[in-house]
């Protein structure tokens, strides 16, 4: 069943001003057709999926409440023209869409990293979203909300994590299904790090001739991935 949309008006949410916030870093982009960019990163807390490769627990719980207009003094301070904002599941705090506004405001180039459990019709259509696809493996498949597909436009991506033959081939069958090789947003593949050897994905890719975007989480070959703040 797809999840609740959000506040039909999350400016008028009480908390609409301020973000809880897990972390804010400058890092280099490891993801997307963004990858190998400088890159602040704005880590909000929280999530409502348990995906059983998460890369981001430590994310759950936790961070400080901070008015929007600090996040984006931080983000300043950072000098990077890329920022993306990230979780957890960021879309789960109201506050998060008027963020994103005064970032684009200040002339910054907004990412946007979502689980794809959330219809994003909401979000800023300046701002450049990655949504995941949530494969069987990620034991959340059941969470997607494909309204999404509906939701995108040609700045954005979506990602599919790929653990194995079987995510393999149901992301092949839901792009069918769906036809989104004709949409104009972007598709992604990449693997669960340390579950499925790069090579094969690729292999897969080669073999029948899919016009996906291959891509490897760059970052985590280049700093530990239980390390923060990369």
């Amino acid at each position: 069943m797809p999840a609740a949309r959000p506040h039909i008006e999350p400016h008028r949410h009480p908390t609409a001003d301020s973000v809880v916030v897990k972390e804010i870093y400058l890092s280099v982009q490891g993801e997307s057709s963004h990858a190998g960019l400088l890159c602040s990163f704005v880590r909000l807390t929280g999530c409502h999926l348990r995906c059983t490769y998460c890369d981001s627990e430590f994310a759950f719980r936790g961070g400080n409440r901070m008015k929007n207009a600090e996040v984006v003094a931080q983000v300043k301070a950072l000098r990077s023209p890329l920022v993306e904002v990230t979780g957890g599941e960021p879309l789960l705090q109201p506050g998060v869409y008027p963020l994103m506004e005064a970032l684009l405001a200040e002339g910054l180039t907004v990412l946007l990293e979502t689980s794809g459990a959330i219809d994003v019709r909401l979000v800023p259509p300046e701002v450049h979203k990655i949504v995941d696809v949530k494969t069987p493996s990620s034991g959340e498949s059941d969470r997607n909300d494909y309204r999404n597909f509906l939701s995108m436009n040609a700045r954005d991506e979506l990602k599919f994590v790929i653990g194995s033959r079987e995510d393999y081939e149901w992301s092949k069958a839901l792009i069918a299904e769906h036809r989104l090789l004709e949409k104009p947003y972007g598709t992604l593949f990449s693997t669960v790090f340390d579950k499925l050897h790069p090579r094969e994905l690729a292999e897969w890719v080669i073999e029948d001739r899919l016009p996906v975007r291959f891509q490897l989480q760059m970052h985590k070959y280049m700093w530990d991935p239980a390390a923060r703040g990369v």
